[in-house]
């Protein structure tokens, strides 16, 4: 299989091809590690990658023989490194395989390395000092979004049709946005962070994919959920599975339109135009769209607060646990500037402070969820400004302290955190791009509790209505 057929295929395309015996799965990896070799040197989206994986003993799964990543967080894969994008975790890896892991495994999919992430997750670029910044394929004078901006860099530029991601405060929707991906952050409770954590940064953070298509990040979802013994939370299964969605057509529904971050500051005219356009479509497949002003029930100071909090003192308590894991201390040889600040605001938290950000939380929820009461959709641009350059978003860290890093990150991705206090899911799609730039532009529709399957109806509809499968990047996996 040569790279330029490789690549032409999302997830199930090339499942399909393997259980047919047009091509085996070995010419798939094969073809997986020439697009990794060509496309790597590149973007810098891998922290590592191997060839010595095994392709699945029995044909079972169905997603049998696909290349695929794991990012560098949250999930665990036995024999495997595991360092966060941190040189304070530098050597660290997994003895066993997480609930996630083991549910990739059944699914068939053939996993080739580990995705770069920013340190510890806090932030909304993927520029460590530990593997350097990951770069757009779009332009790779450009951010690739973060958290998950390797897996996104990676998707996009055509190593692998999908790969794992996490989310606690835009990390799935974020570079999906930035690198012209689809993005669906899941439920709270609906895919196990098992048996190593509970729930990430006090049920902030979730797991999922980033894609080309709709259907693999459904297939993925169906493949990825269902409760683990010992989980803290669960979802009630879906009626019907996720896979199945994306081919029912939704509607009409009832869309609100926030066209403005709730910061104070206006969302740049390009994403307001591209929105105004999305809009147009919606109604012209039957939806009613409302323009609203969105009440959070708090300020944007207090809710950026809020969230810091939660970020912080999981980060502190992370740090603490990891270096005395590995004898280092947390100073500037080992952490990052932003994660130092983190770490001591975090330690300057009581656990009343923490209480107080659970109170507000409620009170944030109490209010999304009366507002998906009126409204099936919250639409929003997914960023309100195109990727940063490349060191731009980490200018100047070491000057802020905790809460003024988390502004900073906030203020880069002030659409997309709302949905990880509420647990309710999310997702970015790539509608449309900027004829200046060729960047691509993601919109984000939220809904409201167990809503993913109403979420992939439309992103099914709208993937007809207005596809971008065509569309690939100037750094692409295609020459053979």
């Amino acid at each position: 299989m040569k790279v330029s057929e490789y690549v032409q295929f999302d997830a199930i395309g090339l499942a399909d091809l393997i259980a047919q015996e047009q091509v085996s799965a070995d010419e798939v990896q094969a073809a997986a590690r020439q697009a990794i070799a060509d496309v790597e040197p590149k973007v810098n989206a891998l922290a590592e990658h191997w060839h010595d994986e095994p392709l699945p003993t029995r044909a079972e799964g169905p997603l049998n023989g696909v290349p695929f990543l794991i990012k560098d967080l949250a999930i665990s894969m036995q024999g495997r490194a595991h360092e966060f994008g941190s040189r304070l975790a530098q050597g660290t890896g997994s003895t066993a395989d997480s609930f996630l892991m083991q549910r990739f495994r059944r699914a068939g999919l053939v996993t080739l390395g580990r995705t770069t992430t920013p340190e510890l997750a806090v932030s909304t670029t993927t520029e460590s000092r530990l593997c350097g910044p990951t770069r757009n394929p779009w332009d790779l004078n450009r951010s690739a979004g973060g958290s998950s901006g390797g897996s996104a860099a990676a998707v996009a530029s055509g190593m692998v049709p999908v790969a794992h991601a996490t989310d606690g405060g835009g990390s799935i929707r974020v570079p999906a946005a930035a690198c012209g991906l689809f993005g669906l952050k899941p439920s709270r409770g609906l895919i196990s962070m098992g048996p190593f954590l509970d729930e990430a940064w006090n049920g902030l953070a979730v797991q999922g994919v980033l894609s080309r298509s709709v259907r693999d990040s459904a297939l993925l979802l169906d493949c990825m959920t269902g409760p683990e013994p010992g989980d803290p939370f669960q979802v009630a299964p879906a009626k019907g599975s996720y896979l199945s969605a994306v081919k029912q057509v939704p509607g009409p529904l009832r869309i609100a339109v926030q066209l403005h971050p709730l910061n104070g500051q206006r969302s740049n005219p390009l994403m307001v135009e591209t929105l105004q356009g999305v809009v147009q479509t919606l109604e012209h497949l039957g939806h009613q769209c409302e323009l609203v002003d969105l009440d959070i029930g708090m300020s944007w100071d207090a809710f950026v607060e809020m969230n810091a909090r939660f970020w912080a003192s999981n980060t502190a308590a992370w740090l603490d646990a990891l270096g005395a894991e590995t004898c280092r201390p947390l100073n500037g040889d080992w952490l990052e500037p932003a994660t130092l600040a983190l770490h001591r605001y975090g330690k300057a938290l009581s656990a009343i402070d923490l209480l107080a950000a659970m109170d507000q939380r409620n009170l944030v929820s109490r209010q999304l969820g009366g507002f998906f009461q009126r409204f099936d959709l919250l639409l929003s641009p997914t960023l309100s400004e195109l990727p940063p350059v490349v060191g731009a978003y980490n200018a100047g860290q070491e000057q802020l302290d905790g809460l003024g890093w988390m502004h900073r990150v906030f203020n880069h991705s002030p659409f997309t955190a709302l949905a990880n206090i509420s647990g309710t899911p999310s997702m970015s799609l790539p509608l449309s791009q900027d004829a200046a730039s060729g960047l691509p532009i993601g919109m984000q529709f939220t809904a409201g509790a167990a809503g993913e399957r109403l979420l992939l109806s439309l992103a099914g509809q709208l993937e007809q209505a207005l596809p971008w499968r065509g569309r690939t990047p100037p750094v692409w996996a295609a020459q053979d």
